[in-house]
């Protein structure tokens, strides 16, 4: 049996970090009390111990490991969205900021590239649902904006596939609970729609299988969870 976080938290984010070790970062705890702080998962002594504080309160922000082991915090929910972002240094356990979003937003995705630079994806913004997209370069802490998505939507789900290229599926946007699915590409910057959901649905997760294949489970949808 695991032991208990050090705060009760939701609508955060957990990230596995290079040492084996996870990462939890904010959210909002009893009472929707916001959180800064974030703690570490030892999974060999099965323990919690609490690590820096974040820079900025936040939640339904999103949170990237990153090819030199830091881990990028992005976007999230403040009473309006932001577009701050930070990076957590899992060696001093401290938190610096970096470059801000071009555009500022929560429920959004981060994916780690090939190229070692993250796509951050759709979301809520302060103009409604988001269709943009944006790319982190770690070597200069900037962000520069790539292919907008071909349909606004937060709340899905975006994984990395063995060609490289990014896949978004389903989520919500001004139509309601959508099925739609799209790949991002890199090397030219575009997304593509392709074939969609049997079934929309939104706070699914979509995990890479050994076989290339993704399954795609859960969330609710038009006719419940």
């Amino acid at each position: 049996r695991s032991g208990s976080l050090n705060a009760p938290r939701y609508r955060h984010t957990a990230t596995l970090l290079s040492n084996g070790k996870v990462l939890v970062v904010g959210g909002l705890s009893t009472g929707n009390l916001l959180l800064s702080s974030a703690e570490i998962y030892d999974p060999a002594a099965g323990t919690w111990k609490l690590t820096g504080s974040t820079t900025v309160v936040r939640y339904w922000h999103s949170a990237c490991l990153l090819a030199n082991g830091h881990v990028l915090v992005s976007g999230g929910q403040l009473g309006s969205p932001q577009a701050s972002a930070e990076l957590y240094d899992p060696v001093t356990g401290s938190w610096t900021a970096t470059g801000s979003l071009t555009t500022a937003r929560y429920f959004h995705t981060s994916t780690l590239l090939p190229n070692g630079r993250v796509l951050v994806a759709g979301g809520d913004g302060n103009s409604g649902y988001l269709a943009s997209a944006e790319l982190y370069n770690p070597a200069t802490g900037t962000w520069t904006a790539t292919g907008s998505l071909s349909v606004p939507r937060y709340n899905f789900a975006a994984t990395l596939l063995p060609n490289g290229k990014v896949l978004a599926v389903g989520g919500i946007n001004n139509s309601g609970i959508i099925a739609t699915t799209e790949t991002y590409d890199p090397v030219l910057g575009q997304w593509t729609a392709i074939n969609a959901l049997n079934d929309a649905r939104f706070s699914a997760t979509a995990t890479l299988l050994p076989d290339g294949k993704v399954l795609v489970a859960g969330g609710a949808g038009n006719s419940g969870y």
